[in-house]
């Protein structure tokens, strides 16, 4: 079976093209020519057929939530239950990244309790079977990983993290650079670097690309191109080894579409706000224009606990500036394993973000909601308010906590309500859409 971009090539609009154009509100064609060119994916499986999410030029920017166990936490029913607080909060895409219990039953169940696009990082179960099989995850044999890859595409990986960006050549800079602030934060990242070193050897997710593409190919699984030397503080954004890792990963995107796969980008974790908008831009000129997917990214170290306010600052500014794809981080980021609520919570930081970023981004489409609420506001129109509010629900909640003596106002102002006093000024001047 063909991919979405190998379609696209032929002229072809697939059923999951069509899906994305009606939900972005774009033409069928623009959706295949951009997939055509690689400037949009479409998360696929063809074992499993998830909800069609088209991630690229011109869409708007989607959300991703990661779950998955931990070697202290292993409790496989809450892991499906995040699943589905994700799903519900509004996410678009989910990571299942466990790393502790049994981790094909997790990826399974997971992958059965959503119809989201569901996407992991081989890495993690490959090293940690080699530390269950040896006793040392530097003893991965590379013939276990591409196997690995291949079982999980079987299951329905939508798209896939793989660090292919990481060699020698890249290991080489970051040893000349001689310093990290915040060391290697990839999981992922750090082991491959350390099985590299330990062995000697490149890194045959690099030494093998083709073989990484024509198995993610089989399936439609996207590739994701992770960054393992992704900067884990802000005073590491933009070093040489990060952006070494992304100009291969650039490189590598560009060879991936040429074989007839999709491809993503991954970038770059800690960053301050001055930095965001050059990065994007450097992701963008060098890889021909493939969908960014941004980590975060986190614009302070020092808000433990409020990580997924940081993040949700770094990624308004992101979604602006041209990333397709935020993954959410939550509450709970540098202190525990999320649970249920930290799911929602950085889902909906993260929604909100993405929305703000794509008002800016898109400001002849973008801010129509936005002008509608206003007006609502005004009018003390409390039920066009809920059904214009991204999380209605919650809006609801906390009226209904708080109820006022004069159900027109809210307990905010009272009998001082300035939006009923205005009215009855200008009842009449007030009541147009343009002031």
């Amino acid at each position: 079976m063909k991919t979405q971009i190998e379609i696209a090539r032929e002229g072809t609009i697939s059923s999951q093209m069509m899906d994305v154009a009606a939900e972005e509100h774009v033409s069928p064609d623009y959706v295949r020519q951009m997939v055509a060119e690689g400037k949009i994916v479409i998360p696929w499986n063809h074992n499993r057929k998830p909800r069609a999410v088209g991630i690229g030029k011109g869409l708007r920017t989607k959300v991703n939530a990661s779950i998955g166990t931990s070697s202290d936490i292993i409790d496989y029913e809450a892991e499906v239950r995040k699943a589905r607080a994700a799903q519900e909060s509004g996410a678009d895409t989910l990571m299942e990244l466990s790393v502790g219990g049994d981790l094909d039953r997790v990826r399974r169940e997971v992958i059965a309790a959503v119809d989201l696009p569901v996407g992991n990082v081989p890495l993690y179960q490959a090293f940690c079977e080699a530390a269950r099989k040896y006793g040392d995850p530097n003893r991965l044999d590379p013939e276990m990983l591409f196997d690995l890859i291949e079982k999980q595409c079987e299951d329905g990986m939508a798209f896939m993290a793989v660090h292919c960006g990481i060699n020698l050549y890249t290991i080489e800079r970051l040893k000349k650079q001689g310093y990290r602030y915040g060391g290697l934060v990839s999981k992922g990242g750090v082991s491959m670097v350390a099985w590299m070193m330990a062995n000697g050897r490149e890194n045959p997710l690099y030494e093998q690309f083709d073989r990484v593409t024509g198995i993610l190919k089989k399936y439609d699984t996207v590739l994701s191109l992770g960054n393992g030397l992704r900067a884990g503080a802000i005073h590491d954004s933009s070093d040489r080894a990060q952006i070494q890792e992304l100009l291969i990963n650039c490189e590598l995107a560009e060879l991936g579409r040429e074989m007839g796969c999709q491809m993503l980008v991954e970038g770059p974790g800690h960053v301050p706000l001055d930095e965001v908008e050059g990065n994007i831009q450097l992701q963008k000129r060098m890889s021909g224009g493939a969908p960014y997917y941004m980590l975060g990214p986190i614009s302070t170290d020092v808000a433990p606990g409020f990580d997924h306010i940081t993040a949700a600052i770094g990624a308004a500014q992101s979604s602006r500036y041209g990333a397709d794809l935020i993954c959410y981080i939550t509450p709970a980021e540098h202190l525990a394993l999320p649970n249920e609520e930290d799911v929602r919570q950085g889902v909906k930081a993260a929604k909100i973000a993405a929305y703000i970023g794509d008002m800016n981004k898109y400001p002849e489409r973008g801010r129509e909601r936005d002008k509608e609420m206003s007006k609502a506001r005004r009018d003390l129109d409390w039920q066009k308010q809920f059904d214009l509010a991204l999380f209605p629900e919650d809006a609801r909640a906390i009226r209904a906590s708080r109820t006022p003596e004069d159900e027109a106002t809210c307990t905010m102002c009272g009998d001082f309500c300035a939006s009923r006093g205005a009215g009855k000024l200008f009842a009449a001047d007030l009541r147009g859409d343009k002031i």
